[in-house]
């Protein structure tokens, strides 16, 4: 009997020690199982951190590229900038001198229409009637309050060309004379103011210096009816020797000082 609890005492010892190296084997596969989880969970923080600095460097060079297209795109934009700077600084002057002008427009006018009037009096008296109704009407324009300033200077300005173009033009028509007899009349321009009767046997030149008619002898009249022929287009044109009402360079400084 006491042999048998020897023999079962060393049988319990040797499972036991038996047991003891299984646990121990156990725990070093749990322990390395652990290892090898906690390698594999930092090996996917390593990875997601380098995902991580890969897209930055990526969204880095996007950036870097992008900084260099804005760059150069502002270097073509800043010379147009400047042109438009210059342009809006010139269009701001432009407004203010516009806006001066405008506050001297009215009175500005008024003197061209008076210089007219001055001008149409003193000058050769051809078309009368017709170049005084162009007066007045700008006269009573100046009161009108249905037109602004720009429609009144457009019109005054109008009315000067009108002038002015008779200095260039040859004409004819047919007037009374003094109120009482029916002629031809011819102008040369500014520079020679003529009439001749119906049949031909009296003609006359304005005489700016006299204010007054002066006779034609008969080469005159005739070279006086070769003109009117002209300005009727009945003739082809040709050199006219006719006396001038003035001098040619009197009648050119009287358009200058318009």
């Amino acid at each position: 009997m006491e042999r048998f609890s020897i023999r079962g005492l060393l049988a319990l010892v040797t499972w036991l020690l038996l047991m003891s190296d299984a646990q121990a084997q156990e725990a070093l596969v749990d322990e390395s199982i652990e290892a090898q989880l906690r390698q594999a969970e930092q090996q996917a923080d390593i990875d997601a951190v380098d995902d991580q600095t890969r897209r930055m460097v990526q969204a880095l060079r996007r950036l870097e590229s992008d900084t260099r297209r804005i760059a150069a795109y502002n270097a073509e934009l800043e010379p147009i900038v400047d042109r438009q700077a210059e342009s809006l600084s010139q269009r701001q002057a432009a407004l203010e001198s516009a806006q001066a002008t405008r506050e001297t427009l009215p009175a500005l006018t008024r003197a061209m229409v008076e210089r007219l009037d001055d001008w149409v009096a003193a000058d050769m008296p051809f078309l009368q009637e017709q170049r005084r109704a162009r007066v007045t009407s700008l006269e009573s324009m100046l009161s009108d309050p249905g037109l602004d300033d720009a429609e009144r200077l457009d019109r005054t300005l109008s009315a000067w060309r009108a002038e002015l173009d008779y200095g260039r033009e040859m004409d004819a028509w047919r007037g009374m004379l003094d109120g009482k007899r029916e002629v031809d009349f011819l102008r040369l321009g500014r520079v020679g103011f003529y009439y001749l009767t119906n049949d031909g046997r009296e003609g006359g030149v304005w005489r700016a210096g006299e204010q007054d008619w002066n006779p034609l002898d008969d080469v005159a009249r005739r070279e006086l009816q070769k003109g009117l022929n002209m300005a009727r287009d009945r003739r082809a044109p040709e050199l006219l020797t006719l006396p001038v009402s003035q001098p040619l360079r009197d009648a050119s400084r009287q358009e200058e000082r318009s």
